[in-house]
């Protein structure tokens, strides 16, 4: 299991910066922003873009779909800003407003009888860039290989998770939220959060099983 952990965590593009510092840059923007002053609100876009389209992108499995969505949510923001209240961290709050988003996304899937998506099988070229330099360090082609076809199979058994054990995996494994967090942006008991990860971990090393299988892997 430890191997998939490491797998979901390079599969990642850009996490969300989670320091003091990152809640003090939001604090100030969030005070320009309600001023009218639309190079704070392009300055919060930067700043979070990365996390909003990574985990759209995870937890819809489809990049294409993560871009519009990223739309929406930076739309959301901009009109709803007013009524952020500061009683939870503006990411958690961002946060929120991307997992309502792809719900409602999959549910609109669902409803068109949507088989699949399209899985997501390129990062984008700046992001990309930054990964190997951080991820790889001084890896050589083969282990570079390697992590890049583990990212590949845990993405797709990321897939063939449920919407929800996708979402709290991914929030804990690769956002780094701990459980708090992630139940104050679901509204959900922080026990639930924990029986939720626990069975997709579970669910996430089974769905690995047979795709190490492929290549003969342990």
């Amino acid at each position: 299991m430890q191997g998939a952990r490491e797998g979901v965590v390079a599969t990642a593009e850009m996490a969300l910066p989670t320091d003091a510092a990152c809640d003090v840059a939001d604090a100030g923007l969030v005070a320009l922003c309600r001023t009218g002053d639309r190079e704070a609100f392009g300055r919060l876009v930067a700043l979070h873009e990365g996390m909003v389209l990574n985990l759209s992108a995870r937890l819809l499995g489809d990049s294409e779909e993560a871009r519009d969505v990223a739309q929406e949510v930076f739309l959301q923001i901009y009109k709803s800003l007013h009524r952020f209240e500061g009683r939870s961290s503006l990411r958690t709050w961002i946060y929120r407003i991307v997992v309502n988003h792809c719900r409602n996304r999959q549910r609109w899937w669902r409803r068109r009888r949507r088989a699949e998506s399209v899985p997501l099988d390129e990062l984008a070229g700046a992001d990309e860039a930054r990964v190997n330099r951080e991820a790889t360090g001084n890896e050589g082609p083969f282990e570079r290989c390697q992590r890049r076809e583990m990212g590949e199979r845990v993405t797709r058994a990321l897939g063939l998770l449920s919407f929800e054990h996708r979402t709290v995996l991914l929030m804990r494994e690769v956002e780094g939220l701990s459980c708090d967090e992630i139940a104050e942006t679901l509204g959900l008991p922080t026990g639930t959060v924990k029986s939720r990860l626990s069975r997709a971990r579970e669910s996430l090393r089974c769905n690995l099983l047979p795709l190490m299988a492929e290549r003969g892997q342990p």
